[in-house]
C-alpha cells in the first residue's frame, strides 16, 4: 500500500517545507519511507520555483534537516485527488483547501496540528513576517504533529 500526504502552508516556502522534511525523516527511522509518499505545497502561488526561505533552511538545518533541494508549487486541483491526506498548517490554509474541494475529498483534509501530542495549538504560525526565534517555534510544533502523523501511517499502513 502507498499512502500520499500532502502538507499546504500559503507560500510553501517555510512551514510546509519544513513539515514534508521532517515529516519525511520521521517516515524513514520508522522504516516507512517505500509505503508513504510526502509533498508540500502552498495555497497561493506567490513563491512558485523557489527554494524554502533562508531562515526556514537554517533554522533546519541546525537540527539536521536540509531543504536545500525543495521548490515551492501551488496545489493544483489533482492534488485532492491523489493525495489521501491533505494537512493545512493553519484554518485560513484549510479553509482554502475545503473551498476547491469536492465533498467526497472534503474528509482527507485536516489541519496538521490536529496530530500534535505536545502543543494545545490548532495552526502552526507563519513565522515569514516574524522574528527569527519563529523558525524554531516552528521546528517544534512540526516535530510533535510529524510523530503523530507517523504513529496515524503505522496503524493506516499496517492495516492496508
Amino acid at each position: 500500500m502507498n499512502y500520499r500526504v500532502l502538507l499546504v502552508c500559503m507560500g510553501n516556502i517555510c512551514r510546509s517545507p519544513t513539515a514534508e522534511c521532517v515529516l519525511r525523516k520521521f517516515i524513514k527511522t520508522n522504516s516507512l519511507g517505500s509505503k508513504i509518499e510526502v509533498d508540500s505545497a502552498g495555497t497561493h502561488g506567490y513563491h512558485v520555483g523557489e527554494a524554502p526561505d533562508s531562515r526556514t533552511q537554517r533554522a533546519a538545518s541546525i537540527r539536521g534537516y536540509d531543504l536545500s533541494q525543495l521548490r515551492a508549487r501551488k496545489v493544483a486541483g489533482q492534488d485532492l485527488d491523489y493525495f489521501d491526506l491533505i494537512l493545512a498548517m493553519d484554518k485560513s490554509n484549510l479553509d482554502n483547501l475545503q473551498r476547491m474541494a469536492t465533498p467526497e475529498q472534503l474528509p482527507k483534509i485536516r489541519l496538521f496540528m490536529d496530530y500534535a501530542q505536545n502543543f494545545d495549538d490548532d495552526e502552526v504560525p507563519d513565522p515569514y513576517y516574524g522574528l527569527g526565534h519563529g523558525f524554531d517555534l516552528v521546528l517544534d510544533m512540526v516535530e510533535d504533529a510529524a510523530k503523530g502523523v507517523v504513529d496515524d501511517l503505522k496503524k493506516k499502513v499496517a492495516s492496508g
